[in-house]
């Protein structure tokens, strides 16, 4: 009988392949899987085409070596197959692998939970985005997508910066959004429901709700609750840019605990932060406005459309997980 293989997917530019290679090694050996297949990715895709090769040659697992926009890119590909994939955490904020409470630091363990054949079922989200000529085009994100802050840092953000001083790379295009402080009109549904208008000036759609430095920006958003969670944040002015920032890492803090939980359901509303929830999330703008998807641009758009699909993708977790 053949042996089951492992494809992995890499990402060149954030990845030690020599320590990759020796973990992936020491787990066939010890589960006696045959040699894994590797497929690098490129610059062009983010990782589409290595998955679609990977997946050509029917593996048993595939795992991602990357940051959160190549997982991005490698689970479009995969999930409607059913086939898991593994995450090896190697970007600037891994914020899926954290809102699955996995460890951002074990490459061994990371690795080890590919072989494991213990997996999860989370969300997945599906955005129809349509720019100002009325092209159209679909992508799938499993963190969230941005429209006003979180896109200006996708676009104005290198690779190089990101990789040579991660979250600070953030810094500037964060420091202009915020001193400028633009607000933009939007039209707005959920679930079908009545059109509803709104001015913001950033506007998530979440699959997941948490940050790095544990900043927990939604704090409802769960990845496997068949759910789609919204936030408009409307700050009034610099001071209230500091408020939200306050607020946003006393969630965090409080969210570790279950007092801390309760006490944040019993917190009053916060009006610089709007939330909203449900299955489906469709908007309109008056001029067309960058979005970003787990980290990527994808350009600038007139109209969105963002849907949950739940239990689409299995992801494989540690062998202690219940």
């Amino acid at each position: 009988m053949q042996s089951r293989q492992a494809a992995v997917v890499y990402n060149p530019v954030k990845v030690s392949l020599d320590r990759l290679r020796r973990a992936v090694e020491d787990e066939e050996s010890r589960h006696g899987w045959g040699p894994s297949r590797w497929y690098e990715t490129g610059h062009e895709d983010s990782g589409r085409r290595a998955a679609e090769e990977a997946l050509g040659d029917n593996p048993a697992v595939v795992i991602v070596a990357g940051g959160d926009g190549t997982v991005r890119a490698v689970a479009e590909v995969v999930h409607m197959s059913g086939t898991p994939i593994a995450l090896v955490p190697a970007g600037t904020g891994n914020l899926l692998v954290r809102n699955l409470g996995d460890s951002l630091n074990d490459m061994g363990g990371a690795v080890a939970a590919a072989f494991s054949g213990i997996t999860r079922a989370i969300d997945i989200a599906v955005a129809e985005l349509e720019d100002g000529d009325g092209h159209r085009s679909t992508q799938v994100f499993l963190v969230m997508a941005g429209i006003g802050l979180d896109a200006e840092m996708a676009e104005q953000t290198s690779a190089l910066a990101k990789k040579r001083l991660g979250w600070l790379a953030y810094v500037a295009p964060i420091a202009r959004s915020v001193i400028a402080n633009r607000l933009f009109h939007l039209d707005y549904r959920v679930d079908g429901g009545r059109p509803r208008s709104a001015r913001a000036h950033t506007v998530i759609v979440g699959n997941c709700g948490t940050l790095t430095g544990n900043m927990l920006l939604i704090p409802a958003a769960k990845v496997d609750d068949g759910l789609l969670d919204v936030v408009m944040l409307r700050p009034k002015g610099r001071f209230g840019w500091a408020r939200i920032g306050t607020r946003l890492t006393l969630q965090g803090l409080a969210h570790r605990t279950r007092f801390g939980r309760r006490m944040l359901r019993l917190a009053p509303d916060f009006r610089a932060l709007a939330y909203t929830q449900g299955r489906t999330f469709e908007a309109r703008f008056e001029t067309p406005h960058g979005v970003e998807l787990d980290g990527d641009s994808f350009g600038r758009v007139m109209r969105a459309r963002i849907n949950v699909r739940p239990a689409a993708l299995q992801v494989c977790v540690g062998g202690g997980a219940t």
